[in-house]
């Protein structure tokens, strides 16, 4: 098996006497879908900002191509290939949904001295990138607020992907989406795993996980209870891991499978 892209080795974080993580080990490969799945309040969120630079690992090791890391800030990952999509997407509403995808990196046109947004350009792109994965735009300058929440997630992940992105972290991308907003953002999901970036999907919800996953680990209060490939492992053994997952168990069964 080739190598992965990014492994985390026992990763520890501590804040002073409270410890988050405790030895949470991680891997994915090119065109996989790895999901990390957890209850609130499990370390995912902790996990995260170190996966992507936000904090320094206590103890542990991160490997990018094999090679150890250490990330000082977000934008020192980024230039390693590591994009992350929090939940609050980073997006302006008013804005149209060209300027949210170039923002920060815009294209110019030179007038002499005189740089100004290449606006044309920057709209052609995004509305191709945006083709790529499934989303085909009226037109690139309505505002991003006009969007359905899965479609703010997709000009998201695609601007990750667009620049530069080799592992895709994606923070609770569906949990407050609809069914059919859930779908676009699965279907994107699938696009990028297929166009051979490696997905990292942090996830409480066992049925999202299973539609595209590859493999699945469960942390549980900072520690990783295991990891599993797709067919080794069904919805109930994942639920029954994460926290809690027993007693939702037991309460489905009381309750006569209605949870």
């Amino acid at each position: 098996m080739s190598e992965p892209l990014i492994e985390l080795v026992d990763i520890e974080k501590h804040f002073g006497a409270v410890i988050a993580l405790a030895g949470v080990s991680l891997s994915v490969f090119a065109g996989e879908c790895h999901c990390l799945l957890g209850d609130n309040g499990a370390g995912k969120s902790t996990f995260i900002k170190t996966m992507s630079g936000v904090h320094k690992p206590s103890a542990g090791r991160i490997l990018v191509d094999g090679k150890e890391r250490t990330f000082s800030d977000p934008r020192d990952a980024m230039a390693a290939g590591i994009a992350t999509v929090y939940q609050d997407l980073a997006m302006i509403p008013l804005m149209s949904v060209t300027r949210n995808f170039w923002m920060g990196r815009e294209p110019e046109k030179r007038f002499g001295p005189i740089k100004v947004f290449d606006h044309k350009k920057a709209g052609a792109i995004t509305v191709d990138e945006m083709a790529k994965m499934g989303i085909h735009l009226r037109s690139a300058d309505q505002a991003v607020g006009t969007l359905s929440g899965g479609e703010r997630q997709t000009v998201a992940i695609a601007r990750a992907v667009y620049f530069g992105a080799r592992v895709l972290i994606l923070d609770e991308p569906t949990s407050a989406l609809g069914v059919r907003q859930t779908a676009n953002v699965l279907s994107t999901i699938d696009r990028v795993r297929k166009a051979g970036v490696g997905v990292i999907f942090i996830t409480h919800n066992v049925r999202h996980a299973l539609a595209v996953g590859d493999r699945f680990t469960v942390i549980n209060h900072g520690h990783t209870l295991g990891t599993a490939k797709r067919g080794e492992i069904g919805a109930e053994e994942l639920q029954d891991m994460m926290a809690g997952g027993r007693e939702m168990v037991e309460l489905e069964s009381s309750l006569g499978g209605t949870v």
